[in-house]
């Protein structure tokens, strides 16, 4: 299962035309998913996203199990294929 199938089943993010033009968001904000993974990619880190939007700390971890799921998905299809 992709990631973004794993986000849109259990409602993290969501994209609408009418908000942000189509931008996938959280659920109920306007805090794209694209700033999630800006952070830890900078000096301020996954911590300081959470601090800056403490109220995303549960759909933030649910991001971090939709990613790790699909990876481990993937890895089990690509060693289910190439036995």
């Amino acid at each position: 299962m992709k990631i973004q199938q794993i986000l849109d089943r259990q409602e993290i993010v969501y994209t609408d035309p009418e908000i942000m033009g189509r931008v996938p968001v959280f659920i109920g904000t306007r805090v794209p998913l694209q700033t999630f993974f800006d952070y830890p990619e900078g000096e301020s880190g996954l911590a300081e996203f959470i601090e800056d939007f403490p109220h995303l700390k549960t759909p933030a971890l649910q991001v971090l199990e939709a990613i790790a799921k699909a990876m481990l998905n993937q890895e089990r299809e690509v060693s289910a294929s190439s036995a």
